[in-house]
């Protein structure tokens, strides 16, 4: 069932489970309560927390989120989303990750599930490059310790390369490549070596680049230009 969801482009496979436990998932006027059930994906007719869905047209957008917009379709308090942004243009659109309310540039969108999943499954090494301003002299071998990683386990935190582009003792500038989505990862990698990120923007995604794309607008993609940024995700 929760296949058949991602499938539908309705939600993804985690959120399907999440939704079929609540008892928010109903197929033909029958509630759904055990993720197994199977259902025929061309006739059925689901609601989920009884709104109706039909399979999503195939779209997928890059955007540039500004900063002080939140990646989610509602926030308890009141602040703008990247959907109050987008307008109409983000009806049916999943984000692909997220960026921190603080946090500026490429977002991608699309009601795709199953291309959502595979771009952020670690196992993929799919690029994220930021450009990243720190406070106070970041050194040479604060850079080491950068691409050497910090923390063990399921916590540690690595990025895949680092170039330092000015650094004074007031701030410095950098751009960092990650190959894993973990939660606010520059920034703790950076509060880690003693440095707090004053200004963070994602500029590449695999190798979509952000361009000149103006904050708060968006420019579609085509299946093509998917298969080359992420070549074998769909």
């Amino acid at each position: 069932m929760g296949r058949a969801l991602s499938k539908l482009g309705i939600l993804s496979r985690a959120k399907a489970m999440v939704a079929i436990r609540a008892g928010l998932v109903r197929v033909d006027g029958r509630q759904i309560l055990d993720s197994s059930t199977p259902i025929d994906i061309a006739r059925a007719r689901v609601t989920v927390d009884d709104q109706p869905h039909e399979k999503a047209e195939w779209r997928t957008v890059v955007f540039h989120k500004p900063r002080g917009v939140i990646t989610t379709s509602r926030d308890p308090e009141g602040r703008r989303t990247i959907y109050d942004a987008l307008g109409e243009a983000g009806r049916g659109l999943i984000a692909v990750g997220r960026l921190d309310l603080a946090t500026s540039g490429l977002l991608l969108l699309t009601t795709d599930t199953r291309l959502a999943d595979w771009i952020t499954d670690p196992a993929h090494d799919v690029p994220r490059v930021y450009i990243v301003t720190a406070r106070g002299r970041v050194s040479d071998e604060d850079v080491a310790r950068l691409i050497a990683g910090v923390g063990a386990g399921r916590d540690r935190l690595q990025a895949h390369a680092v170039q330092l582009r000015k650094a004074s003792g007031r701030e410095s500038h950098l751009t960092v490549e990650l190959r894993e989505g973990k939660n606010r990862e520059i920034r703790r990698l950076f509060t880690a070596i003693g440095h707090e990120v004053t200004h963070l923007k994602r500029v590449r995604f695999g190798t979509l680049e952000l361009g000149d794309l103006p904050p708060g607008e968006w420019r579609a993609l085509t299946r093509n230009d998917v298969r080359a940024a992420f070549p074998g995700a769909i």
